[in-house]
Formats: C-alpha cells, structure tokens, sequence
C-alpha cells in the first residue's frame, strides 16, 4: 500500500471512517438504551448517547479505520499457503482464538482480527466517552464489554472454525452431544462450569473432621477436631461470606484453609450460613450480626473458656464480622485478640465493578419487591458474578458443552460456584443501601446497628488485611482503605491472582507470590511501589502473624463443645447441603 493510499482524503479510509462512526454509533444507542433500563425505573427514555466531537474520539476513529485497511490490504497481499503477519493480537490470557484453526483459514483469521479490531475500538471509545457521573460510565463500560463479549466470533457456529472441525472429525457426534448438554443446562436454569456429578459436600469436599456444635435460623456453629498434641489456648473463628457457601475455604485436604489452620495448632470454629428459604426471608442485617458472629463468639468464648478469640472474615464476612465487632466497641466489649480480613470490603468508595451496578433506581426498586421480605434467587446473583467474567466464566462453557459437545472438567472451585445461595431481601437491600450505594459504614457513628452507633475507629485489635491484585469484586485499592478505618495496627498484604483463586492459595502447592511492605502508606500506590514480592502462598506469611495472639500452647481439646453446647452433628452439618 503507497504512502497516499494512507492519507485520510482516501476513499478506502473514508469509507472506514464513516463505517467506524456509524457502528460506534449505533452500538453506543443501543447501549442507551439498556442504561436507559437500568437508570429509570419509571420507564421513560433516557437521553440517547451520542458521539462527542473531541479529539480522543476522532483520533480513535482514524486509527480504527487504518487497522482495518491495513487488515484487509494484508489479507489481499497473501499467497496461496502463506500466513498473514497479525494486524493485531488478542489481550493476555485471551485463549479464544489460540487454536490453529483460526490462522490456518484466510478467512477466519480476517473474521478474528476484524472482531478484535471493533471490539477494542468500542472499548476505547466507552473509556473516553465524557462523562460526569463516574458510576453511570462505569455502567456503560461494563456493558460495551458484554455486548463485545457475547458478539464475538468463536461464540458462533457459523464463524467457530474449531466448531466445524470438530464436527468433522467426530462425524456430528460433537454436534448430537452439544445439543444434549443444551438441554440438560436449560433444565438445571445455568450453563455447567464442572462436572457436577464429581463431587459431593461432606464425601469429597468439605471433609474436615468435626461437629456442628450450636445452629440457629442463620447458621451453624462447627468446631473443627485437633490434628496436633499442643494447640495455641486462643482460637480461631472464621466467619465466610453468606453469599456461596463456606467450604471454599475447606474444599480438599490439599487446599483447605481450615485444615490447614488446624494443622498449624489452632482450635478452628467456623460459622456455617443457612441457605435462606421462604422462613428467613425477612432476616435482615442485625440478625445476621446478633444471630452470627456475635452469637459464634459467646459460644467460642464458652466452650474454650477464652475471653478473646482470634476471627477471621472473608469477602462480606469480612464485613458483617467487622460490623459485628463495632457493636461489641460500641456496648463496652473488647471482644477479640486479632482480625484477619480477606478480600474485605469497609469503605466502598472503590466498590469495583459490582459498585457500578448499584445504583438509587435499582436499590429502590429492590426495596419495593423485596425490602420488607423475600428472597432475591441464588441463581440471579450467581448470574451477575459470572458476568464480571463472562469469557472465563460462561462463554468458553458455551462453546465447550454446546458447540464442541464436551462435558467440563471436574474442578472443586467451580463446583462450589455454581452452588449458589438465596439472600433475604431484608439484608440484603440495607447491605445494598448502606454499603455500596452511600457508603456508610467509613463514617463513624452514622449506622446504628443493634441499637449501637457503629465506629470501626474503635475495632482496635491488631488486623491483618489480604487483598488480591486482580481482584474484580473486591478491588486491592478498595479493601487498602479498610486501613484508614480500624483503630489498631494494621498488616496489609496484597496477594497475585484474583479474588478467589488469590485468597485460595494453598501453603502445600505454595505458588504464586505475594507482596509484603511495612509502611503504613495512606495510598496504595505509594504502598505498592516500596512493596517486596514473595514466592510462594500468603498463608505462611499470614499464620506466622497469627501466632503470637495464639497466646501459650495448651493441649488439644479433645472433646468438641461442652455440656451446654454438645455435638449435634458431625461436621460439615446440614445447612451447607441445603440447595437453593
């Protein structure tokens, strides 16, 4: 191509251009008008969003329209048998279009970098779009991706060559079991992740030894049994979030941080949440506090004989168990001996993208169905999670099950995610409220929970903070302000990987890093930049920091419970069974 064929008075490139305007354009109205949904409850339209004439926009345009003519200029160049040289290459971790099918043709390897080529042109421009309201263009990035995400090429038959080849090779077998896993996942309402069949609670996950030794409505109370002679005299409550289920955190032998927490000499309780049904759906966010880590923690306190335990929380466990040590500050207690937060979330000005999702119509209108009672479905929160990640965490399933015909691997992680838990409307409208949309609980004394005004300034007891770097629900930034918040000394460490697979790191595979700094920096930032990168799992650093508010070593408590609290069933109990 001549150095004039570039220039921009060339037909071929205004050709592109108006191509590039009219597709951005008429994307970016039919965004409008799924934000128009979500902002106006009302059902009146919502202003239209239309392209601004800046110089972002236009210069994002010309380089949009060469990439494609450079694209089709090398594909009309090409040799028969010859290779194009990529025009461009899909992101990191991108695994879509990394089968050799999709090079092999001419004509889908121009199907893939023409999809590549419009998906990063819409992403750019909803990056520069101007626009005031942080939260309502966070929105619509979000949903420019989805649409980028469900539009792209190896989703479709038509345009999958690894689709057709598959076929081919198995003579349409591939296509009859594809077909037949389409319609066992539209009789289980989700697409499968794993092969369900491969595992069960209390068989092959969820396997440490134990006793349910106290339940209520919303929980149950498991006391974990001694795998060590000495134990350290304090123990360890765990709280884990009531959204999904507690044995993420005790899943196998391998990669369970209970056993491994046991291992390490520590008595372990953990509360095991109900799977609401219609009896809890008027629960609301006291309950869970007074009926959860408040109540686990008289009974630990009872059956140790140990004014102050050391706790754990994970995700919003994190953040009901902080509330809950706020209203025992509040009442006079000094309840604790140290706080591990993982993935936690206390101020959410940096509430990720979940955060953009929350919005005054959206919360009002869940306050109006279910805000006095009911129940917003598992099904539908597991919905929204998955699409935070939608290429890992339904379209590659999509083309997996249905158009290649296979079944999913057995993986444990993903079994526990797709066992999806019911939330009351009650808790969860004020979590919504209160959490992401005002962002409350930073301020002290303006929530009253339990009659108390809550002041994290008076959780005094030494923190230890994990964060993970990748995290899309638990932004690392977000969970570092929980630091400006708690009034005793803090330890943040950031983990690599993401929000679950980061905070599940087993200390027996010791992989990944983590990175450690002793500088109690007010910005992240400036946290990270003087931060040292470890090898290996966050848990030896982490329990290496426990062991000192273990207190003196003690010899193993044999018996689980006492007399007032006496075993009633085996761990992992029943709650955890209950399916939504």
């Amino acid at each position: 191509m001549s150095e004039s064929d570039n220039k921009q008075g060339n037909p071929a490139i205004e050709g592109m251009l108006q191509f590039g305007q009219a597709m951005a354009q008429n994307f970016f109205q039919a965004i409008a008008r799924q934000h128009a949904v979500m902002q106006d409850s009302s059902g009146e339209a919502a202003p239209g969003i239309s392209l601004p004439e800046n110089e972002a926009i236009a210069r994002l345009q010309q380089d949009f329209a060469a990439r494609h003519v450079a694209l089709w200029s090398s594909m009309l160049q090409l040799k028969p048998g010859e290779k194009a040289v990529p025009v461009i290459a899909p992101e990191p971790g991108d695994r879509r279009f990394t089968a050799p099918e999709w090079s092999e043709s001419p004509v889908f390897d121009y199907i893939r970098q023409a999809y590549l080529l419009n998906a990063s042109f819409l992403n750019q421009v909803s990056d520069e779009l101007p626009m005031a309201d942080g939260r309502a263009k966070s929105r619509l990035q979000f949903l420019t991706r989805q649409y980028v995400d469900a539009l792209a090429p190896s989703n479709f038959a038509a345009t999958n060559p690894e689709f057709i080849k598959t076929a081919l090779d198995t003579e349409g077998e591939s296509i009859t079991r594809g077909i037949k896993n389409l319609i066992a996942d539209l009789e289980k309402g989700r697409v499968s992740m794993t092969d369900d069949e491969a595992f069960e609670v209390g068989r092959n996950i969820a396997v440490s030894p134990g006793a349910v030794i106290y339940q209520n409505e919303l929980m149950q109370l498991i006391q974990y049994a001694p795998l060590t002679d000495k134990v350290a005299q304090a123990p360890l409550l765990i709280v884990p979030p009531c959204i999904n289920k507690f044995y993420v955190l005790d899943l196998q032998p391998d990669n369970s941080l209970v056993r491994f927490a046991v291992e390490q000499g520590f008595t372990v309780f953990l509360v095991s949440w109900k799977n609401p049904k219609a009896a809890e759906s008027t629960a609301t966010w006291d309950d869970y506090l007074e009926k959860g880590p408040l109540k686990a923690l008289e009974v630990v306190r009872t059956v140790t004989r140990v004014k102050k335990p050391n706790v754990l929380g994970f995700c919003v466990g994190g953040t009901i168990l902080t509330s809950a040590l706020g209203v025992a500050r509040a009442r006079g207690e000094d309840p604790v001996a140290s706080l591990t937060l993982m993935t936690t979330l206390l101020d959410f000005a940096d509430a990720g993208e979940l955060g953009c999702l929350v919005d005054e119509a959206s919360v009002t209108a869940r306050e109006a169905a279910i805000g006095k009672g009911g129940l917003l479905p598992g099904q539908e929160l597991a919905n929204v999670f998955s699409a935070l990640r939608a290429n890992d965490l339904i379209w590659q399933y999509v083309v997996g099950n249905y158009l290649k015909g296979n079944k999913p691997q057995a993986f444990d992680l993903l079994y526990w995610n797709s066992d999806s838990t019911n939330l009351p409307g009650p808790f969860l409208t004020w979590y919504l409220r209160n959490m992401y949309l005002e962002n409350n609980l930073r301020m002290p004394g303006k929530l009253k929970m339990l009659g108390a005004k809550v002041d994290l300034g008076k959780v005094d007891a030494p923190a230890y903070l994990l964060a993970t770097r990748e995290d899309h629900i638990v932004p690392w930034k977000g969970a570092y302000l929980s630091r400006g918040l708690l009034g005793g000394e803090t330890t943040f460490v950031l983990g690599a990987s993401g929000h679950i697979a980061g905070a599940i790191n087993p200390a027996s595979k010791n992989r990944r890093s983590y990175w450690v700094n002793a500088s109690g920096a007010a910005d992240p930032d400036e946290w990270l930049d003087g931060a040292v990168e470890q090898k290996g799992s966050w848990w030896l650093n982490w329990i290496e920091w426990l062991r000192p508010y273990g207190g003196k070593q003690v010899a193993a408590r044999g018996r689980l419970g006492n007399a007032k609290y006496a075993p009633i069933e085996p761990a992992p109990g029943c709650y955890v069974k209950e399916k939504a």
